[in-house]
């Protein structure tokens, strides 16, 4: 057993030198090689190698050379003793003594001389004047719209209106999104000498009838409780057109305008 321990020792120490012996002498080549390659370090370093120059120049632009087609253009004999000659004498520009006479600038397509339009008589359509109402003898188009006496009916401006929708001046207003009041609004009964508006909110159902009513809304200018009355129960006889579409109780207002009696 100790022969077999003293054998394993001599082989583990022959094998670390051997494993030395081989990595000492791979350096060493390796350092070799680097040599004989062309490894070398100086120190200092070179001034060379101490800075980095960058040249930002731009490249030089070479300007086109001018060619010429054919020959230039050459005396036969050139004398630089002699004088020039040019082809063509220059001349100075010739005196008149005679006015211009050109003809008159007038205005066409290409003039350029503004000169004002005179005003023009505005023609009358033909079509637009009434033949009938001087030949009597002629169809009358106007018989239609026309009354047998004159009267404030057909004049502009009637003093008491002549519509059923939108701000009537001294009319029962009713605002229901959707809806159209079917005839015309209750007037209220009142003996009370006061005048205003009263505003009521209504609540009205798929039917068209008002369920209920409740006067004071805002925009109300009277305080007076007989008149909110008179207003609530004229809300409550007026009746709308009939609507699937609206909600079970649609909500909005009827105002009234009460003046002395």
């Amino acid at each position: 057993m100790e022969q077999y321990l003293r054998e394993r020792e001599r082989q583990e120490k022959k094998s670390r030198v051997t494993g030395v012996t081989l990595t000492v002498s791979m350096h060493i080549a390796l350092l070799i090689c680097c040599f004989i390659t062309g490894f070398t370090y100086l120190d200092p370093p070179p001034p060379e190698q101490e800075r980095i120059l960058i040249e930002f120049d731009e490249p030089e632009i070479q300007k086109p050379k001018q060619t010429w087609d054919g020959t230039r253009p050459r005396a036969a004999e050139p004398d630089p003793d002699k004088d020039i000659n040019l082809v063509q004498r220059s001349e100075a520009q010739n005196e008149g003594t005679k006015s211009n006479q050109a003809p008159e600038a007038t205005v066409d397509e290409f003039g350029d001389v503004d000169v004002p339009e005179p005003p023009r008589k505005k023609e009358i359509d033909r079509r637009a004047l009434f033949s009938a109402a001087d030949n009597k003898t002629q169809k009358d188009t106007l018989a239609a719209q026309t009354a047998r006496e004159d009267s404030d009916a057909l004049k502009a401006g009637h003093a008491q209106g002549n519509t059923k929708t939108g701000e009537t001046s001294g009319e029962p207003n009713a605002k229901l999104a959707g809806r159209t009041v079917n005839g015309t609004l209750p007037r209220p009964s009142y003996g009370v000498q006061e005048s205003g508006k009263v505003v009521v909110n209504i609540w009205v159902d798929n039917y068209g009838n008002v369920q209920k009513a409740v006067a004071g809304a805002e925009g109300t200018t009277v305080t007076d409780k007989t008149l909110w009355q008179a207003a609530r129960k004229a809300a409550l006889g007026a009746h709308f057109n009939m609507s699937a579409e609206a909600p079970a109780l649609q909500e909005g207002t009827i105002t009234y305008i009460f003046k002395l009696n």
